[in-house]
């Protein structure tokens, strides 16, 4: 790719500035890598450089995997798209719409008004949020002393929805209850459904919600941003005994593995010499799930987590099963189409199906949506689109 020197000029001089600690980008065509580069060192309290096949926390990015998972099911006709889920997953039978808090304090419940179906899970219009966007569930979960989602406990499952289920957009933790549909449709534990029918299939052996002894040796530390925009570490870990597996975020990977679960998407379900979905499913995931509604500002409930969210706030944003869509062309290049999403350590990806092309950028740190983090995402993608212009060989659509 011509632009090889232009992104690792872009990825370098963040790490040596000490924007960002390290970094690892990976891009590619269908059929074919187009760049890999790896900068600066994988934890800051110790002198590994990094690699490309450094591990990560992808948290997110589990999102479209899961996803992926539970749409296989539904090829086979265990799982249903639009069937009340209550049927598979009793705990979502009768949910509990959140209204607001009495005058002692005391939270307001009332019945929802449809059944949440698979559908409203993948695009997160079931109502269920996440308490770093949404203050009340802070609140709520503060006032029952029930876990964070984080703790991958199943108390944590056990949150009031905050609106009717197909009434709006709102990120929350519906992908874990995909995760769970999976297990009750398949009788098959998560980890184990996603080694078997995904990860193997494709290839991705550094892939998997258990960090295994190999992957240990080459996983990336967490860092956070203090005040000033110092990077210092982080000790973070996900707990690797966990009582449900976080479908929503639980995974830990490679750059070069993501690659290979976009590539699959680029090549409508087929990768590794296997066909793991059908093309139709896959276009249907890359249509708009959520009608008129759109994705909205994701304001920040826990500064220390997370920035404001609001990707491209000009444009129209939609949501398919499980991806981002975006309506216009990105100043990056990016095709109106395409599908995205990210993850809460600053990790992100993208497939452009219209310019068949595919990227993943690793970093490890928090809040999310930093800014430097996303100035060396942008510097990457933009450099893989001159990239691919330049070459000639994929006219812009």
């Amino acid at each position: 790719m011509q632009s090889k020197a232009q992104i690792d000029q872009v990825l370098r001089q963040k790490c040596d500035a000490e924007e960002i600690p390290g970094v690892v980008a990976v891009a590619a065509s269908g059929s074919e890598v187009l760049y890999q580069g790896a900068f600066g060192k994988r934890d800051l309290s110790k002198d590994d450089p990094m690699t490309v096949d450094s591990v990560f926390w992808i948290a997110s990015m589990t999102k479209a995997v899961t996803t992926a998972g539970a749409m296989q099911l539904v090829e086979q006709g265990k799982l249903s798209l639009d069937d009340p889920i209550g049927k598979v997953l009793p705990d979502l039978a009768s949910p509990q719409v959140l209204e607001g808090f009495d005058a002692e304090g005391e939270p307001r419940l009332r019945p929802a008004k449809h059944p949440i179906t698979l559908r409203h899970l993948m695009t997160h219009t079931a109502g269920f949020c996440y308490d770093l966007w949404n203050g009340d569930m802070g609140r709520y979960l503060e006032k029952t002393g029930l876990p964070g989602i984080i703790s991958c406990q199943n108390a944590a499952l056990k949150t009031p929805i905050m609106t009717d289920p197909g009434t709006r957009w709102e990120y929350g933790i519906n992908i874990d209850f995909v995760g769970k549909a999976i297990e009750a449709a398949s009788g098959t534990r998560l980890d184990a459904y996603l080694r078997d029918n995904l990860f193997t299939p494709l290839g991705m052996s550094d892939t998997g919600f258990k960090i295994t002894d190999d992957m240990r040796r080459r996983v990336v530390g967490m860092h956070a941003r203090g005040e000033g925009g110092a990077v210092a570490p982080l000790p973070f870990e996900l707990e690797q005994n966990p009582e449900f597996h976080m479908g929503g975020g639980g995974l830990y990977g490679t750059a070069g593995d993501y690659i290979k679960f976009c590539q699959m998407i680029l090549n409508k379900g087929r990768g590794n010499g296997n066909q793991l979905l059908k093309p139709e499913t896959v276009a249907l995931m890359a249509q708009n799930h959520i009608g008129d509604l759109v994705m909205t500002k994701m304001v920040s409930a826990a500064p220390i987590y997370t920035n404001d969210v609001d990707l491209y706030p000009d444009m129209v944003k939609k949501w398919g099963l499980s991806f981002l869509i975006n309506t216009a062309q990105t100043p990056e290049g990016r095709s109106p189409g395409s599908l995205a999403w990210a993850g809460l350590a600053n990790t992100y990806f993208w497939i452009d199906p219209a310019r068949d092309v595919a990227g993943v950028i690793l970093m490890q740190m928090l809040p999310f949506g930093d800014q430097k983090c996303l100035e060396a995402f942008a510097g990457f993608e933009r450099g893989v689109y001159d990239g691919l212009d330049a070459a000639g060989g994929r006219k812009a659509a």
